[in-house]
């Protein structure tokens, strides 16, 4: 199957999953992340703000506040296709922009660095068993990824994994596949 295709298989599956399956899935998702090794280990955390059928990033993002860790979000640039990323310590800090997405005012918030951030957590479609993801299209993460030093981890329902994906030269896996089954370590 073609990456177009599989994405969007990927959304149906995702959109098809009722409200208490979707939510009893982020619960598992968030109890494997942040009772993990990986999770106690980082001091800052960079992820998404999730939006409509995307696996919930709140229930993440507030954890860490509680814990005093540091959150950080990512900006888009559409014009050459990079992340930045900007601590987020209020969802006053956000503004819907483009394809309603939740992003940081970068006025109201302090940028944080590549290299600051300990765990980035990859937003994707459909992984397979090497850790290589689909994710929306943009690219974004893959330039991000490319001389990112940290550990990445993705949060997917066991039924995104596929053996094997198609893969570019650019596309690079992430280290932790997060499941709701639990954890499983690529690298």
């Amino acid at each position: 199957m073609e990456k177009t295709e599989l994405r969007k298989s990927a959304i149906a599956q995702l959109k098809n999953h009722s409200k208490s399956d979707k939510q009893a899935i982020e619960k598992k998702l968030t109890t494997h992340l942040v009772t993990s090794t990986l999770w106690k280990n980082a001091n800052t955390i960079g992820i998404t703000m999730a939006q409509g059928y995307e696996w919930e990033t709140k229930l993440i993002i507030e954890h860490a506040w509680e814990q005093n860790k540091t959150i950080c979000v990512p900006k888009c640039n559409p014009v050459d296709k990079k992340l930045t990323f900007y601590q987020l310590t209020s969802y006053d800090q956000l503004e819907i922009v483009y394809y309603n997405l939740k992003e940081p005012k970068p006025n109201r918030a302090n940028e944080i660095g590549k290299a600051a951030i300990d765990l980035l957590i990859v937003p994707g479609l459909v992984f397979d068993k090497s850790g290589f993801r689909i994710g929306f299209g943009g690219g974004y993460y893959d330039r991000f990824l490319m001389d990112y030093p940290n550990e990445t981890a993705s949060l997917m329902h066991q039924n995104q994994i596929v053996e094997e994906l198609p893969r570019e030269e650019f596309d690079l896996p992430v280290h932790y596949l997060i499941t709701d089954k639990g954890i499983n370590r690529i690298k």
